[in-house]
């Protein structure tokens, strides 16, 4: 195809549906605040009649913004706006992000290896910010934990103590977005321990080298703080592994 005709067609102009017109209109609304969180979207009705546009186009749109994480709808009550942060954002890739583990299954090594340098970074920083506070919350989630140590034997709860106790230490750095980030890695990561493993025998080990990280995030130690997270996360290493084909 000719270079003056290949550039025509890169520069047609492409008409939107009518749905595809109302869900930026939407948008807009939501981004520059005429619609804040916990806001009521407008009646369908109300819409048609603002766009002037049929209800088919509003529907569209109206599910459009559901899918995105931007509204809810509840069958018989007006949708509401969402509140939109880090986390909800996170939220909404993470069957994405299942399936790509799932259908790749050296995804899940780079997902470890990603986790591991993200979280010695963050242990660091953290060790840097951490306050007596701090500390204490940690202490109250190695409690939590420890409850559920056989012979409790509740695997998927201490597993999930596990998972907030790291997302903690994401916290003390008071960003959202790291936060947000920690959690997502490790739901992800939760999936393949849980359902391959059950019981890994190793829960009191795991309670160890958290107390040693709180030690060292308690005197406000980076070089330990890293240390004790790097042994820790070469151990656990080895108990996420790729789905059996079929589960």
């Amino acid at each position: 195809m000719p270079a003056e005709e290949q550039a025509g067609k890169s520069d047609q102009i492409v008409r939107l549906k009518l749905s595809e017109q109302v869900l930026d209109r939407l948008r807009s609304m939501i981004v520059d605040g005429e619609l804040k969180p916990g806001d009521k979207v407008p009646s369908e009705r109300a819409l048609m009649e603002r766009f002037g546009v049929g209800r088919p186009a509003v529907r569209e749109a109206l599910q459009s913004l559901q899918n995105q994480g931007l509204i809810t709808i509840t069958h018989g009550e007006r949708s509401r706006v969402n509140e939109i942060s880090p986390n909800t954002v996170l939220d909404r890739s993470d069957d994405v992000a299942r399936l790509l583990l799932d259908s790749v299954p050296a995804n899940l090594e780079h997902l470890k290896q990603a986790r591991r340098m993200f979280e010695l970074g963050v242990v660091r920083a953290a060790a840097e910010k951490a306050t007596a506070k701090d500390i204490a919350r940690l202490q109250t989630l190695l409690s939590e934990q420890k409850s559920h140590l056989p012979p409790a034997a509740e695997d998927r709860a201490f597993i999930e103590a596990d998972m907030r106790f790291h997302t903690a230490i994401a916290e003390i750095l008071g960003n959202p977005i790291i936060a947000a980030v920690s959690g997502a890695m490790l739901r992800l990561l939760l999936e393949y321990h849980v359902s391959l493993l059950h019981w890994s025998g190793k829960e009191d080990v795991t309670v160890d080298e958290h107390e040693g990280i709180i030690a060292a995030l308690a005197a406000n130690d980076p070089d330990k703080a890293a240390d004790n997270m790097k042994m820790h996360l070469d151990r656990s290493q080895t108990l996420f592994a790729p789905k059996p084909s079929g589960v």
